[in-house]
């Protein structure tokens, strides 16, 4: 599409993603827009910015129609910008930079770069899935995963919780092919995204050993994850409050001397992470900090002996769509 007019619309997360181009409303609108939504501060929910592009100048009351949809930023003034002739969707995906973390190369089709010898490619579009943008969090992960098969670490039962777009589930597959996996986010719009992006990376959608179970979880909170536990290896790129919350439930499905991964919190919140998942066994076995963003490797102690049991619902408050990033 080349795109002459740019408006831009402060917003934030849920109304960028309650808009669909398949609305009625959107399809009356002329001239139509392609939209495009993307976070300004990461991990802040009311800081979010949405870019609508027209092939014409739009009228105002096109714009209006737009921003009546954002009622948390109605009042606010539009910026209204005028484009050089271009292909705006390449452009905008050439801003997303290649990721190479660790044995993992990540890119999306228009920007593809030199994949590096020895490295693992995986293709993630940024079209679909809001919020990727090459965080340090899903970098940090990549290189513990890394790290992990280095250090001759073996796993059978791996769990990816609040997969997002399923990156991190894939790079664990291409480690342990064998293994049993299992991903799950509490945006069943992320686990289309993970569907779709499993097919374009050639990992298969399934139950069987060797492919990829999905499903739509609030937390732990799925027949899907409980019946296939216990897990060898958990991974959880989402947020530290509900990592905090998910800690009982997380424990409940992990096997004892089960690797766990942490990230998606900031430095200022990692000890109170750290302390929420020693309560329930673990022990922090490595930390790798990527700006400020930490990532933990820890480990489920072995319990000998008789222990009480510790109940948990398996939920968390996390708001749907808040899933791990790239």
């Amino acid at each position: 599409m080349s795109a002459n007019w740019k408006v831009q619309f402060p917003c934030t997360r849920a109304e960028a993603e309650a808009l669909h181009e398949d609305d009625e409303w959107f399809a009356l609108l002329d001239p139509m827009p392609t939209i495009v939504a993307e976070e300004i501060e990461a991990f802040n929910d009311n800081k979010w910015q949405l870019n609508a592009y027209f092939a014409a100048k739009p009228s105002k009351a096109v714009i209006q129609a737009i921003q009546s949809r954002l009622s948390s930023t109605v009042k606010a003034k539009p910026v209204v910008e005028k484009l050089p002739d271009a292909d705006w969707v390449v452009m905008s995906q050439q801003g997303l930079e290649p990721v190479h973390a660790g044995r993992f190369y990540v890119h999306t089709s228009s920007n593809k770069g030199t994949v590096p010898d020895g490295a693992t490619p995986f293709l993630i579009e940024a079209s679909r899935a809001f919020g990727t943008g090459g965080h340090e969090t899903t970098s940090g992960c990549l290189m513990m995963l890394d790290a992990m098969k280095r250090a001759g670490k073996r796993f059978e039962l791996i769990a990816d919780i609040g997969t997002g777009t399923g990156l991190l589930a894939f790079a664990a597959h291409s480690l342990w092919p064998k293994a049993y996996l299992t991903a799950s986010d509490i945006d069943p719009v992320s686990v289309d995204v993970t569907a779709d992006n499993a097919r374009v990376n050639n990992l298969p959608c399934g139950v069987a050993q060797g492919q990829l179970a999905l499903c739509a979880a609030e937390g732990t909170a799925h027949p899907l994850i409980v019946s296939r536990a216990p897990y060898d290896l958990v991974t959880a790129n989402i947020l530290a409050g509900p990592l905090i919350e998910l800690a009982p439930s997380i424990a409940q499905i992990m096997d004892e001397g089960g690797a766990l991964i942490l990230a998606g919190l900031l430095n200022t919140q990692a000890e109170a992470v750290l302390r929420a998942y020693r309560r329930h066994g673990f022990r922090l076995q490595k930390r790798v900090d990527c700006g400020d963003w930490p990532c933990l490797w820890l480990v489920k102690r072995r319990v000998y002996g008789w222990k009480r049991p510790v109940r948990a619902n398996g939920r968390t408050s996390q708001p749907p769509g808040d899933f791990g990033t790239w």
